[in-house]
């Protein structure tokens, strides 16, 4: 169509995922939104609607390129948990050290920012760590059934606590101590379970 500016969607998402990844819902304003991809309000509300759709948009991509990421670690090493979990926690770190993208993690952050967000973003996010936490939970299965919750749980808290720590500044090499540790309390909290 003559007269209208094309751009294409995918990129215009990672860039404002960029800007929520930095900044955090309430730091994204409309302008810096627009800035980082290079369209106006009018576009930006004609191709994702209000702010909070393109919140949400932009928390999907960000949940489907790491949770693939996540998947994949944990597939890896189906019927060996611990090696799963280390995996898993390996898939964290290798983003956490990638120069390429921001500090910490946006799920993370979000849910941080969770008492901000109005209840339909709040609830994504919470849908968006309950996901990973069910990933987890399938990594784990063959444990004993009131243990499985509780791991999951556990290792879920530990992985997002890295991208806390990593926003804080803390080494990789460092947040690798805290994978090696949790790994072994998983391996002992199994061995306890047989």
């Amino acid at each position: 169509m003559s007269g209208r500016k094309q751009f294409d969607v995918g990129t215009a998402l990672d860039q404002a995922m960029r800007v929520f990844w930095q900044h955090g819902y309430e730091g994204a304003s409309l302008d810096a939104l627009g800035s980082a991809t290079g369209l106006g309000r009018g576009s930006l509300y004609g191709a994702f609607g209000n702010k909070d759709a393109l919140f949400r948009r932009c928390l999907d991509r960000y949940a489907s390129i790491y949770a693939a990421r996540h998947e994949a670690a944990l597939a890896a090493h189906a019927g060996d948990p611990v090696r799963a979990v280390e995996a898993f926690f390996g898939a964290t770190l290798a983003r956490i050290a990638d120069p390429s993208v921001p500090d910490g993690c946006l799920i993370a952050q979000s849910a941080a920012q969770s008492p901000a967000l109005r209840a339909e973003n709040g609830a994504h996010v919470r849908a968006l760590v309950e996901a990973q936490r069910r990933r987890v939970r399938g990594a784990l299965a063959g444990a004993a059934p009131d243990v499985l919750d509780e791991l999951a749980l556990y290792v879920v808290a530990v992985n997002q606590s890295l991208a806390v720590l990593s926003r804080a500044g803390t080494p990789v090499d460092e947040l690798r101590v805290v994978t090696r540790l949790a790994c072994a309390t998983v391996a002992h909290t199994l061995a306890e379970g047989d």
